[in-house]
């Protein structure tokens, strides 16, 4: 609902440094507008003493002179002409975000953590095994096997189709397991689960 004559932060524009609050924003506007450097020096040495006391915990920074006035800087939009007492020329760094992490991939594809890297080592293994004995053994322990790591990380006991998924992908297609046929073994609940349903 909407009043009249009432001023809503989301219809004001966005503050530059919200921990401020919107008078301290009022005040370097203000600052911004006086017509000689002396008495926008004078502003701007009060907008601090202000800001120190909106944000005490700045204090413990022993730099903390240098944020307000890089705080300050940015709040002006750099358009505050005094002689600053602080080299404010690396003030936007502060709003930097930092580069992101790469993914780390294996083999050209995202590790799968809760498979891990044996299994993995296992796909590719099987993508060059021969059809015999020997491989259809080596399907089925690892189906088992990446059946409990599921659990584990608890995606589910029953995710049978997943796991036939993830075989037929991760191998390119070479592992085909049939799920009408194919037999898993019984994997136990995990720790925790039965005690909540004793509680039921």
């Amino acid at each position: 609902m909407e009043i009249k004559g009432l001023d809503y932060n989301t219809q004001r524009e966005k503050l530059v440094m919200p921990e401020y609050g919107r008078e301290i924003q009022k005040m370097v506007e203000l600052a911004i507008s006086l017509p000689t450097k002396e008495e926008r020096m004078q502003c701007a040495k009060a907008i601090i003493q202000q800001m120190e006391s909106k944000n005490p915990q700045i204090r413990d920074n022993a730099d903390y002179q240098q944020t307000l006035w890089d705080h300050l800087f940015l709040m002006s939009h750099k358009q505050l002409d005094i002689d600053w007492p602080f080299d404010v020329s690396n003030a936007e760094k502060i709003h930097s975000k930092p580069q992101p992490i790469p993914i780390v991939k294996e083999n050209g594809q995202a590790h799968m953590r809760h498979y891990g890297r044996l299994i993995m080592e296992i796909f590719e293994k099987l993508k060059t095994m021969p059809e015999g004995a020997e491989r259809d053994e080596l399907v089925r322990l690892t189906a088992n096997q990446m059946k409990r790591d599921l659990a584990a990380w608890g995606h589910g006991l029953n995710d049978n189709e997943k796991i036939a998924d993830d075989l037929a992908r991760f191998t390119d297609g070479k592992i085909q397991i049939d799920l009408s046929m194919f037999q898993f073994e019984p994997v136990g609940v995990p720790a925790g689960e039965g005690k909540r349903k004793k509680r039921k």
